[in-house]
């Protein structure tokens, strides 16, 4: 039967934790219990629905990474439908997604100077301001909704589980943002499929670094954990430089991350190792882009626990595969069988494929969005005989893992000749002093696109792009060898710590 975010929490023992942070400076927050958070969710809608808010009015998010995000999201999500926003965005970014969403309100920490501020005067957008009390439990806050005149909510209540509870947009690398609809039915499902796969239960604490205006964040490391009666404790950010005494702190069993995030961590634990293997994290998770099997590998040795990698997009609530924990086996490379909706490879008329054979990846299930809004022609494009279409290369093995090959717009098409990115990303991981790379297209007059990358070298370590390619070409075809190699202290990346391969040569400055 399709449940409701408030259904899984409704299940949680009452006495429980919740919701936590790990201290600011030199005061640390006591935990929010199950019953407080449900209390508080309840007292928001009240509010919300007292300014004529209801199920499927969206409420725009502006508010920093931290544990009143999380229940914020929360509270937004029972009673109508949140829209959280990455609060770095500038004038222009918070224009085209405030009018784009269209809300009837605008979420924003009080005394936060944002750009959004003023965005939402122009629209005529109402604000909400929300504070919290470092003294209180983690995540409580009070809402002031002074700014806006009483009125009764078209649809009050609890919302629904078919009601829209989550909207966000597509990254937008190659085309105008598309607005992606889920329903709280959509995200329980995916946060239930989360718990069966890393096996949640009450005693794990996942320490979240992610982005909580992002999918992986709200779902994988917030909502799962709550759905397994687990906890989740929010960091105010990533640091990689804090992570193992904030980890250690809260008391972590686990944490995800995209494998720009695990890098960082592991440069520092590697000079710490005894601290890294004193968390006793039972699994670490990582999602969002491919991680190199050598980040994998060092990480196991590190922490001293497996390493799980899993896939997921916004348009499935997050997971959609997953490696499992052990004694099943992993396999670096692949992101391990399907873990929770159902997937197949088809080609491009729309036949599915048999096993072994690449194609583009397609899914089915409870937790997939039933289609981008007000967008017809994306929505056709995007599914084909109930498969939503991916966008993402890859092929299912004997055993049904999934290997992706690379997302089909970022595959390198040199003179017909067809090159994985993520391929030629895991053979430039072997260079000793390779510390992170990202393979991308760039454009040539003659073959259409040509092979680059940025490299980051290891500290104190040396290459030269000669040796760099050297390196590839016993290791590579010829074709695949990168012809530009730029180094860099930092890898380019997104809000979410995602690289950003499509794009990259206009960033750089290698077109023409």
């Amino acid at each position: 039967m399709a449940e409701t975010i408030l259904d899984l929490l409704a299940r949680r023992d009452p006495g429980a934790r919740a919701i936590g942070a790990p201290a600011a400076g030199a005061s640390s927050r006591p935990w929010l219990d199950s019953a407080g958070l449900l209390r508080l969710i309840e007292e928001a809608r009240t509010a919300f629905n007292e300014v004529g808010i209801g199920r499927g009015d969206r409420v725009a998010i502006v508010l920093p990474n931290g544990p009143e995000m999380a229940t914020g999201f929360l509270a937004v999500a029972s009673a109508g439908s949140a829209a959280p926003l990455n609060p770095s965005y500038r004038d222009e970014e918070f224009s085209f997604y405030l009018s784009d969403l269209k809300p009837k309100a605008l979420l924003i920490q009080a005394g936060f100077d944002s750009p959004s501020r003023a965005v939402a005067a122009r629209l005529g957008i109402p604000l909400i301001e929300l504070s919290s009390d470092p003294s209180m439990p983690a995540g409580l806050f009070r809402l002031d909704t002074g700014a806006m005149a009483p009125r009764s909510a078209a649809r009050p209540g609890p919302a629904g589980a078919e009601d829209e509870a989550l909207v966000l947009h597509t990254s937008g690398t190659t085309a105008r943002p598309k607005i992606v609809p889920l329903t709280g039915a959509n995200l329980a499902a995916s946060a239930r499929h989360i718990g069966a796969t890393l096996r949640l239960g009450p005693g794990d604490i996942c320490f979240n670094i992610m982005p909580l205006f992002h999918i992986h964040g709200l779902v994988a490391a917030t909502l799962s954990s709550l759905a397994a009666g687990a906890a989740t404790a929010c960091s105010g950010g990533f640091n990689a430089i804090r992570f193992l005494s904030q980890a250690k702190e809260v008391g972590a069993t686990w944490y995800t991350a995209v494998p720009t995030m695990h890098q960082a961590i592991l440069a520092r634990a590697d000079r710490e190792r005894d601290r890294a293997r004193a968390l006793k994290l039972r699994f670490i998770r990582s999602s969002s882009s491919s991680l190199p099997p050598q980040v994998m590998a060092a990480l196991e040795e590190i922490f001293g626990a497996p390493v799980i990698e899993a896939y997921g997009m916004t348009e499935a609530s997050h997971q959609m595969a997953s490696n499992p924990l052990p004694p099943a086996p992993r396999k670096p490379g692949s992101v391990g069988p399907a873990a929770g909706p159902e997937i197949g490879i088809m080609d491009d008329a729309g036949n599915l494929l048999a096993r072994g054979t690449q194609g583009e990846v397609v899914i089915r299930g409870p937790n997939v969005t039933r289609g981008y809004a007000d967008n017809p022609e994306a929505n056709a494009k995007s599914f084909t005989n109930g498969w939503f279409r991916t966008g993402d290369q890859g092929e299912l093995d004997a055993d049904g893992y999934l290997r992706l090959t690379g997302r089909i717009k970022e595959i390198i098409n040199r003179g017909g000749e067809k090159i994985s990115p993520i391929e030629v990303d895991t053979v430039l991981m072997d260079h000793p002093a390779v510390a992170q790379v990202v393979t991308f297209a760039m454009p040539h007059a003659l073959l259409g696109e040509e092979v680059a990358a940025v490299v980051v070298l290891r500290d104190g370590l040396t290459a030269s792009e000669i040796e760099i390619r050297d390196f590839c070409s016993s290791r590579l075809a010829p074709f695949k060898i990168p012809r530009k190699v730029l180094f860099m202290e930092e890898i380019p990346k997104g809000a979410t710590g995602k690289l950003q391969r499509i794009g990259l040569a206009e960033k750089l400055g290698l077109v023409d």
